[in-house]
């Protein structure tokens, strides 16, 4: 099987990585054009084109493929069986989408319907979803409609942030793609109607999950709100990790990892810290710092309960925890975050 692999940031690695692995023939990768991933003014290549290119396999990387005739003809040209998208990062035009005779599939990180769109993973997490997963969808003109052939769930911890979540989902996409790749090499070519008729592949309207949209995430979606609720707190820094901010004497911090003071949480408190919980007065002002020492770490007033603060980068400096975190800081006690 001539398979096309359509696929941008380190997520797609593991797909693409396994179907060589497997010993399918990837006769091209169509990617993201090189940009500037760092704070040089270096233009720097895709994962996905790095990898491509270790591996010696043609790349394309097409600025905007719905207007880039000369790539869409140089692609149709390669009469690949099949074309597999994992986390491109562009729209595919209908004509594109109808040529391999096995179709276009792509494995999507949420359990459709939900979380169609962009962000899926980041989203799941910022509105407290305890599952979601991987699913391996035919590819049509809508945003992500298409029907499904196989979904697996997982449960998302408490406590995983996005950076955790997405390499869990990038190797699920992996293994659910080689089982697919088997099933519809198998299933044949044919009229698509048919194929997926072979296939049994379940519309997404009969799917009981709700249709939701993980819109792109936006600049000032990052900067933390202290009015908010505690969980509400930790689950953007969760979601956004590892960029969610906020500000405190002028400099920006980025936090990286939070517990809430609730009981929800309570299980994956330590010791010192279950005692903290206890002890602290809920009645605070939100942003204020309440507590910033060794012992009780750098505990921050919400708009319900308290925060403990686990880990978190200033600017200019790595990232830090615990005491060392509280003297970068030069927390004091009354003073606010903003």
């Amino acid at each position: 099987m001539k398979i096309i692999f359509w696929g941008t940031p380190s997520y797609a690695l593991p797909s693409l990585n396994l179907i060589i692995n497997s010993g399918h023939e990837v006769i091209a990768v169509v990617t993201q054009p090189d940009r500037k991933r760092n704070r040089g003014n270096n233009l720097l290549p895709s994962p996905v084109k790095q990898r491509a290119l270790e591996l010696g396999l043609k790349v394309f990387t097409p600025i905007n493929i719905k207007n880039d005739k000369k790539i869409q003809n140089e692609i149709k040209s390669l009469s690949a069986d099949i074309y597999i998208v994992v986390a491109f990062g562009q729209i595919l035009p209908i004509d594109l989408l109808q040529i391999p005779p096995l179709g276009c599939w792509n494995a999507h990180g949420s359990m459709l319907p939900r979380w169609r769109g962009a962000g899926p993973i980041q989203w799941c997490l910022l509105s407290g979803d305890s599952d979601t997963g991987v699913g391996i969808m035919s590819m049509e003109e809508g945003l992500d409609t298409g029907p499904v052939l196989i979904q697996k769930e997982i449960k998302v911890g408490l406590t995983e942030n996005a950076t955790q979540l997405s390499k869990r989902l990038s190797e699920l996409s992996a293994e659910l793609l080689i089982k697919s790749i088997k099933l519809i090499n198998d299933a044949g070519t044919g009229e698509e109607q048919e194929r997926h008729a072979r296939l049994a592949v379940k519309q997404q309207n009969s799917i009981s999950k709700e249709i939701t949209y993980a819109r792109l995430i936006k600049k000032n979606d990052y900067l933390i709100d202290w009015e908010l609720s505690s969980i509400d707190i930790h689950r953007k820094v969760m979601g956004l990790h590892p960029n969610a901010y906020t500000y405190y004497l002028g400099k920006r911090i980025k936090i990286l990892s939070t517990i809430p003071l609730i009981e929800e949480f309570y299980d994956h408190l330590n010791e010192a810290q279950k005692v903290i919980r206890n002890e602290v007065n809920i009645n605070n002002k939100q942003g204020t710092i309440i507590a910033a020492d060794n012992l009780r770490g750098l505990i921050i007033g919400t708009g319900d309960y308290p925060i403990l603060i686990l880990e978190a980068k200033i600017e200019g400096k790595s990232k830090s925890n615990g005491i060392q975190l509280i003297q970068q800081i030069k927390a004091s006690i009354g003073e606010k975050l903003c």
